[in-house]
Formats: C-alpha cells, sequence, structure tokens
C-alpha cells in the first residue's frame, strides 16, 4: 500500500525469511561463522538455538547462499515428522531416486548411503538442515543420530544442523538424548538484536527493499521499536510495517516516536497502562463474607435496581438507552455500594456463580490503572472512577458502571438500572483511570512458571496471542512465553517476574470474552 508512496520496489519489513534481508549484527555474523566452520571442516553436528523471531529460519536460508558448488545440501523446514517421512524427506531434498521396491527405512539409508559415498569421492560435502528441530519428536532424534554412523574414517559423510527454538538445547541436555547431544560439537545460541543495531537493521531492510534514504526513522522513535521489540527482528518488522503505513496515511517521510507508539498500541490491540498497581479488594476471610453477603443480600437489590438493564442481558437485546452528552454524567454516578451490587449482578447473571459452589474459590475485587484510549479491550463488566467537575469546581465522585465495550463508546447502566450509551468522548472526558471488575480467586491454581507444561499453559499463551504478543501455541513455558508474560507485566505496571500469578492470572481474564 505505502511502497510507491516511499520509491520502495517492495515492502521492506515483511515477516517472510527472505536471505537478502538478512542484516549481519554481531550475533548473526558469529552464528553464521560457526555454521560455516562446522560444515567445512566436516564436524558432524551442528545446533544453532534461539528464541522466536531471533531470525533462524532466514540464517539458514542465507547459509545456503554462502556454501561451496560443490556442496550438496537439503532444508527441511517441517519437523512434524515420523522415522520413515523424515528419511523420504532428506532423500528428495537431495534429489536421491529411489528403486520402485523401495519400502524399508534401511532401504532409504541405503539409497542416502551411496549418495553420500557418491559425493565425498567426487570433493563435495553434504548438509542437512533441519528447522523449527525442537518439535522433533525423541525416535526421529535418534534416527538422525544414526544417519552421523555414515562417515569414512577419519571424515564425516553428511554434516547435519538443528536449528530450532531454546528448548532445543533443554531436549538436547535430556539423559535420553546423551549420545545425540555428546557428538554437537558447534553450537551456538543466537541473541536479540542490541539497541545499536536497530537503526543498522531497520536502514539495511529500507535499502534492499530499493530506498534511497528519503525515509528516516529519528532517534527517539529507535529507542521506542527496541523497547518494545526488546531486539526481536520479527517484532520490529511488525511495528516498522506499521509504522510506515502511519506515516504514509499522514504523508510524513520522518517517522516520529509518536507515530512508533501508535503502531506498538496498535499491534497490542490498544493496550497500555500506568504504572501504579491495583489491590486486593481484601484479605482472604473478606473475600468469602464479601461473597456470601453479596451474593444472598445484594442480589436481590441488583435484580431490582438493574432489572431493566439485566433483562436486556438475559434476552440478548443489545438496545440501549438514549444517548449521553454534555456534563449528564451525575446520572450515571453510583456510589461504592450501588456500583458493587451491580457488577455482582452482572457477574451472577453472566452465568459465573457456578464456581462459587466449592470453599476454594472467592470473589475478590481487583482493580487496576488503565488509560482511557484502552477501554475497548476490557471484555467483562467493569467499573471506572470517574474524574468530573460538571457544575463549577466541585469534584463528583463515584463510579460509573461499564456492561460492554466498543470502539465507539461503551454500555453503561445509570441510577435507575437503566441501560445507557455513552460515546468514546464522553468516556475520555471522565474516565478516572482506575478501573475494578469481579475476579474469581481460585487458591488452588498454581503459578505458571518457566519449563511448565500443559492445557494451563496453552490457554495463557491463546490469550497473550490473541491481544497482540508474539508466541507460539505450544503449550510450553518456554522462553518466548515468558518474555510475552514479562512483556505483558511490565505494560501494566505488574511485578515483571515472567511468573503468571494471581495479579496476571486476574487481568489475563478481563481480555477474554
Amino acid at each position: 500500500m505505502y511502497t510507491s508512496f516511499f520509491g520502495l520496489k517492495e515492502d521492506p519489513f515483511t515477516l517472510s525469511p527472505d536471505p537478502k534481508y538478512l542484516f549481519l549484527s554481531l550475533f548473526h555474523k558469529e552464528a553464521l561463522d560457526h555454521l560455516l566452520y562446522g560444515i567445512n571442516e566436516r564436524k558432524g553436528f551442528i545446533a544453532i538455538t534461539g528464541g522466536i523471531g531471533t531470525g533462524k529460519t532466514t540464517l539458514c536460508r542465507t547459509l545456503l547462499s554462502h556454501l561451496d558448488p560443490s556442496t550438496k545440501s537439503a532444508l527441511i523446514f517441517s519437523s512434524f515428522l515420523s522415522e520413515m517421512e523424515l528419511l523420504k524427506s532428506i532423500n528428495r531434498e537431495f534429489g536421491i531416486r529411489m528403486d520402485k521396491g523401495a519400502e524399508t527405512k534401511q532401504d532409504y539409508i541405503d539409497s542416502l548411503n551411496n549418495f553420500l559415498i557418491e559425493t565425498f569421492k567426487n570433493g563435495g560435502n553434504a548438509v542437512l538442515l533441519i528447522d523449527e528441530a525442537q518439535n522433533l519428536s525423541q525416535p526421529v532424534l535418534e534416527q538422525i543420530r544414526m544417519l552421523s554412523n555414515l562417515e569414512t574414517e577419519k571424515d564425516k559423510l553428511i554434516q547435519i544442523v538443528l536449528a530450532g527454538q531454546s528448548e532445543l538445547a533443554d531436549m538436547l541436555a535430556s539423559p535420553s538424548l546423551r549420545q545425540l547431544n555428546d557428538r554437537i560439537t558447534v553450537r551456538y545460541n543466537l541473541r536479540p538484536l542490541t539497541q545499536r543495531d536497530i537503526r543498522g537493521y531497520v536502514e539495511h531492510r529500507l535499502v534492499v527493499a530499493g530506498g534511497h534514504g528519503n525515509i528516516r526513522f529519528n532517534n527517539r522513535a529507535l529507542r521506542k521499536i527496541h523497547s518494545f521489540s526488546r531486539g526481536n527482528p520479527r517484532r520490529i518488522n511488525a511495528i516498522c510495517d506499521r509504522a510506515l503505513l502511519i506515516a504514509f496515511a499522514k504523508g510524513k517521510h520522518v517517522i516520529s516516536p509518536g507515530m512508533t507508539g501508535k503502531a506498538v498500541r496498535d499491534l497490542r490491540g490498544g493496550i497500555s497502562q500506568g504504572n501504579e498497581p491495583g489491590r486486593w479488594f481484601n484479605k482472604r476471610i473478606a473475600y468469602v463474607a464479601m461473597a456470601v453477603f453479596i451474593l444472598f443480600s445484594v442480589t436481590a437489590f441488583a435484580g431490582w435496581n438493574f432489572r431493566s438493564y439485566i433483562s436486556r442481558i438475559s434476552s440478548n437485546d443489545s438496545r440501549v438507552g438514549f444517548f449521553i452528552s454534555g456534563d449528564n454524567i451525575d446520572e450515571l454516578l453510583l456510589d461504592d455500594k450501588s456500583s458493587l451490587a451491580a457488577l455482582f449482578g452482572m457477574f451472577e447473571d453472566g452465568g459465573n456463580k457456578g464456581g462459587l459452589d466449592t470453599d476454594d474459590i472467592s470473589l475478590t475485587l481487583v482493580s487496576f490503572v488503565v488509560e482511557p484510549e484502552y477501554f475497548v479491550m476490557f471484555k467483562k463488566p467493569f467499573r471506572v472512577q470517574v474524574s468530573a467537575y460538571p457544575k463549577g469546581s466541585e469534584a463528583l465522585s463515584g463510579y460509573m458502571v461499564v456492561s460492554e465495550t466498543s470502539p465507539d463508546g461503551a454500555a453503561v447502566i445509570d441510577k435507575k438500572g437503566n441501560g445507557q450509551t455513552i460515546s468514546r468522548g464522553f468516556i475520555f472526558k471522565h474516565w478516572g483511570r482506575k478501573v475494578s471488575f469481579i475476579y474469581p480467586f481460585n487458591r488452588n491454581v498454581t503459578e505458571l512458571k518457566s519449563g511448565m507444561k500443559g492445557q494451563d499453559i496453552l490457554n495463557i499463551q491463546q490469550i497473550l496471542g490473541s491481544i497482540g504478543y508474539l508466541l507460539e501455541f505450544t503449550g510450553v513455558y518456554d522462553e518466548s512465553t515468558y518474555n510475552a508474560v514479562l512483556k505483558f507485566q511490565g505494560d501494566f505496571g505488574l511485578k515483571d517476574d515472567g511468573i503468571v500469578g494471581s495479579r496476571t492470572r486476574a487481568l489475563l481474564y478481563q481480555m477474554v470474552d
């Protein structure tokens, strides 16, 4: 869309692994040197690890263009293979023709061995590159180890490169793969770009795409890019691509920190957070007492006072009342007790009360500080402290109770329990930043940490992905998940320890339907 405006031949920040765009930072150059050394010196096994989006696949593609013409190569991208499928893929990539009667693994290994011997006799070498190697099963890894036995008395006939995410190193370190791990003589862990690398990386891609220096990211914009991306090339590409689109819309050729900031917010789905953390509503014993009190004595109050609005929810009727404008904030201003009753009433009506039948669940009021432009990210009912001075200098105090949000505004309930619609501008004018909502706190849920596996990890990964954090859904608390959690916590003023504890869970809970 913006390429012609900037005089570019193509999109400079595509996410596809194009070798011509590889920027040789110190780390990427060292990784490439390790690869070439291991192959040219016939070291057998080489392992390249790194986080998601650090450029491993692009590096592998670039490596092929640096190989001697006499070196044969096979590049395997799909790592979810059986032992037989792997052998078939290797032979196919090397261009080995199989006899019609070939059916067994030994048939394929024999054909591969003949090919390797012939290549060696002709003064050549053979390289097998397997990308996303962390997905290989243990039997397949053992099959790969057996391939390394194809050798002469002095030289390895095939050089095998395993490229994968950081957990590949943990897999190889396991006792069951010790024999394979001992054979890996060349290793390199690819690290993210440093802040000094960012300018070179961005300018390199612009030049390759046909730029002539007419596009410029200023220093503050580049610092903001590094702060969000943490040096991850894939994230840098995503931010720069969005920033160029924003600059195109504004008719600008200099990308400012404001543009990169907006790009970051767009990629996160419009999330930001102040530095002030929320607090638990009360101590554990108070949670139970509040739940019991609210559910049994306030339900009637909520059901009556907010009957007209709750009936709309029950009937799936999305219509709300008249459009609030001007300074009619007092019609929507609820006190502490009324706003809590409304929240609990909607919590019950939403079918959430079933979990309260166990002693392990307590209803908790959690609070966070949120800037008004990010109200749309909240998916469940919440209340926000009001900041309003509609009549002279005397400030009003209280809460607006929001039941549903949209990019244009929100649905709220007034003092009479009727549903009303307020505009985005109205929200911005009166938003007081402190947001609270009901969270069913489970004392038996464990904290999620690095190295853990399971459905709970997968759920967290999917939530983080849905709100704009870049990671893969593996069900394993790997490095990319840790980094995403760390980034999420930092963005929202939570304790940035990379552990999914109760407060991190609470905020993630609010951000899914």
